[in-house]
């Protein structure tokens, strides 16, 4: 009996030791912490009681062993690898997709880091990329921007005009009254942006999420977008300023007496030694006239985040990219800060809607464009006013703004002439400087004047089908969809032409400006090749003068013929080896010049003789026309 329990133990022990076969030894080379813990794990076996294993419930509650690799998807194959004993209790869990002990993959550490701070990429406060575009006009919690606007809101038709001045907590009372029957066509005029206006006339209006956005954000390009109920326009607005010293009236009063003028020489030396900068105010140049409420500071201007709320922004910090230092240098060597000018340019946002109305949205500069509109709505003679449209007024607002680029142009093109009248009498090589920032300067213009004749030509090609009679009865329906009238079609070609004008006159200044300094450098060139011709020349002459002095300067020995201290006999050899040296290493230029010379003896006594005969006949023909009397 004890045999036969021995021998049962005994294949019990056989069976449990053929569930584990022999594992192969895969990392025979390098004996590591895989092969010591297959080691252990055999002593373990070899140590247990046979009364554990010859009982097969208390085997089968044992932890069955498997062969586990530790794969790795992301990680290079190691072939010295060995695989590891671990109990199926312990091995990982099956890797599906809807299993809650899902084991992820190890991924590298990227080599690189997204940029976080979008700040210094992109001037919209709060912008991230993937962000929803749009602003919507009834959140509560708008963008941070707030001034204190001007705003002017005209009705008007054909026998009435009425005119509010408006403040923001005005405005927004004023939108929640309904528009008079009288009011045909109504314009809403605001000079500043401020978050405020722009949510009651967007909530009222009904504009759209997009052109909100691109209200706030000043840095747009030219273009113009049809939503439904009304198109949207951006432009930008540029317009020539005097700069004007604060002290200047001050100064004006003692200028008069030899006193006036040391004392102000006197406070411009302390004001450069002490490091503060002269304040000047800028005034706008339009028709002659200087407009003190558009007024604003040299250090506004100088400011390291250009704002319109700020002052008005010159042509190098209008869209300019982040690097102040280059911009502050590009308006201090400017060819207008000579002359005490400046460009201002200023974002332009208007509204067309559909019950004809204009709102229009100006950053600095909205007295400058009301004035002259309001004094044409004054008229009743005045298309404007008869039309009672609002396609109408839009375009008035556009011609408004060409015609303040007008001076801009011609403003450049003086600058150049001068640059060129400087450049043809003394050509130095501190004018490309000039002529380089000037160049830079026209290519911005081009860029912000060029692209509205796309916004023309946009709003001619949405020309309504109607009459001017069906226009004039459609201009305030609502459903009928912004109505661009066959009159101002017309009248945008004029626009369209002052367009072109503009920037043909800008192409043609930049072209001269490249070839001034093209003139620049070819006439240096020039001068400096003449004066290595001059210093050929005297090299040549002097060459053999040099050798024939250095070989008598040798101690031969006494010269016979230098006995009597007498340099003729120098001369007698020195002249004509230098006059053969001369002629024989110079005589291309020598033959040249003897050919030119009577190729221009031969052309000037043509044209003398051309000349006779003309004086002849027109003699003879005055004498035929003239007869003497007898």
């Amino acid at each position: 009996m004890a045999q036969s329990s021995s021998v049962r133990s005994s294949r019990s022990r056989s069976m449990s030791t053929e569930t584990f076969p022999a594992i192969p030894n895969l990392n025979a080379v390098d004996v590591g912490t895989s092969a010591l813990e297959q080691e252990n794990s055999n002593m373990a076996t070899s140590t247990m009681p046979s009364s554990t294993l010859s009982a097969p419930t208390e085997a089968d509650s044992l932890p069955r062993l498997r062969v586990a690799y530790d794969l790795d998807a992301n990680a290079a194959p190691n072939p010295k690898s060995a695989p590891q004993l671990v109990p199926s209790s312990l091995s990982p869990p099956p890797l599906s997709p809807g299993g809650s002990g899902v084991r992820r993959r190890s991924t590298r550490a990227n080599t690189f880091r997204t940029v976080a701070d979008f700040e210094d990429y992109e001037r919209r406060p709060g912008w991230r990329p993937g962000a929803e575009p749009g602003i919507d006009p009834t959140m509560l919690d708008g963008p941070a921007l707030h001034t204190e606007c001007d705003i002017t809101v005209v009705d008007f038709s054909r026998d009435h005009l009425h005119t509010h001045r408006l403040t923001n907590y005005e405005l927004i009372q004023f939108m929640k009254q309904p528009q008079p029957d009288w009011a045909r066509c109504r314009w809403i005029n605001v000079n500043g942006l401020s978050w405020d206006v722009i949510q009651a006339l967007g909530d009222r209006k009904n504009l759209h999420r997009l052109a909100i956005e691109d209200i706030m954000n000043i840095q747009n390009r030219t273009k113009v977008d049809w939503y439904p109920g009304h198109a949207f326009v951006i432009m930008t607005c540029l317009k020539l300023v005097l700069l004007v010293d604060d002290d200047s009236d001050d100064e004006g009063d003692t200028d008069e007496s030899g006193k006036g003028i040391i004392h102000g020489a006197i406070k411009r030396l302390k004001r450069w030694t002490s490091g503060n900068r002269q304040t000047r105010t800028a005034t706008v140049l339009e028709s002659g006239i200087k407009s003190t409420g558009s007024s604003t500071s040299m250090e506004k201007l100088a400011s390291p985040e250009p704002s319109s709320l700020d002052g008005l922004r010159t042509l190098q910090r209008y869209q300019a990219p982040n690097n102040t230092t280059r911009t502050e240098y590009m308006e201090e060597h400017s060819a207008l800060a000579d002359k005490g000018l400046a460009v201002s340019a200023e974002q332009v946002s208007m509204f067309i809607t559909s019950d004809n109305t204009v709102i229009s949205f100006f950053e600095q500069s909205a007295d400058n464009v009301e004035e002259p509109i309001l004094a044409r709505l004054s008229s009743h003679t005045t298309i404007l006013r008869s039309s009672c449209d609002a396609s109408m007024l839009a375009q008035a607002i556009i011609d408004a703004i060409i015609d303040m680029a007008i001076p801009v142009s011609a403003c450049y093109a003086d600058i150049v002439g001068d640059l060129e009248l400087d450049v043809l009498t003394h050509p130095e090589v501190k004018h490309t400087k000039s002529l380089h920032i000037i160049i830079s300067e026209i290519n911005k213009l081009v860029s912000f004047v060029s692209p509205i004749q796309g916004i023309i030509s946009s709003l001619r090609d949405h020309k309504t089908k109607l009459s001017q009679e069906g226009v004039s009865r459609e201009l305030q329906n609502p459903l009928g969809g912004v109505i661009i009238s066959p009159v101002t079609c017309t009248y945008l070609g004029d626009v369209y032409d002052h367009c072109v004008v503009i920037t043909e006159s800008l192409a043609q200044t930049k072209e001269t400006a490249s070839q001034i300094i093209s003139l620049i450098f070819n006439t240096i060139a020039l001068q400096q090749n003449d004066t290595m011709k001059q210093l050929t020349f005297v090299t040549i002459v002097f060459l053999p003068l040099t050798f024939i002095t250095g070989f008598f300067g040798m101690n031969f020995g006494t010269f016979p013929e230098a006995t009597d201290k007498s340099s003729n006999y120098f001369w007698m050899i020195a002249v004509p080896v230098a006059i053969g040296t001369v002629a024989l290493l110079m005589r291309e230029v020598i033959y040249s010049s003897f050919i030119t010379f009577f190729q221009r003896r031969h052309i000037l006594g043509a044209r003398k003789r051309k000349k006779r005969i003309d004086t002849a006949r027109k003699r003879e023909r005055r004498h035929l026309q003239f007869p003497k009397k007898t």
